[in-house]
């Protein structure tokens, strides 16, 4: 299954300059996803992170890994997720291997390891070219409501 930005928003609540997946390629619902993040120099966190060695925040590519975590919950539950906030409730093992960079197209990778109680816990990893530049293992939930 593939997804386009058009269809990734109506599943996200996210927006720019805070959507962080442009495009899912790949998806075994209750299993695992895949998503591509083009990173491009005109990213606003580019410009103060840091100014003349831009590097993409670590934080962001959690956040970008979360966002396509979030993804698979919204197809795998639908309307049970439509406008509802998704929280973290722990990063754990997060680690950092490679600086991402304008330019580079981050490939996430988010394998279900659990999905209890409503909290999902996923692996994650995200790669550039083939080279894995950052992991960690994240669990969230979905609560609340937008606007409310």
């Amino acid at each position: 299954m593939m997804l386009n930005i058009n269809e990734i928003m109506n599943i996200l609540p996210h927006r720019y300059p805070f959507l962080l997946v442009d495009r899912v390629v790949e998806c075994e619902p209750e299993k695992k996803i895949v998503a591509i993040k083009n990173v491009t120099m005109n990213e606003p966190f580019f410009e103060g992170h840091f100014p003349g060695h831009p590097i993409m925040p670590g934080v962001l590519i959690l956040e970008a890994m979360a966002q396509t975590g979030g993804l698979l919950v919204g197809l795998v539950k639908g309307e049970e997720t439509k406008n509802r906030v998704c929280y973290f409730v722990s990063i754990d093992n997060a680690k950092f291997r490679k600086p991402v960079l304008p330019g580079d197209q981050l490939r996430l990778e988010m394998e279900v390891i659990t999905s209890r109680r409503g909290i999902w816990s996923f692996r994650g990893k995200a790669y550039v070219e083939g080279k894995l530049v950052a992991e960690a293992e994240l669990k969230a939930t979905f609560a609340g409501s937008i606007g409310a």
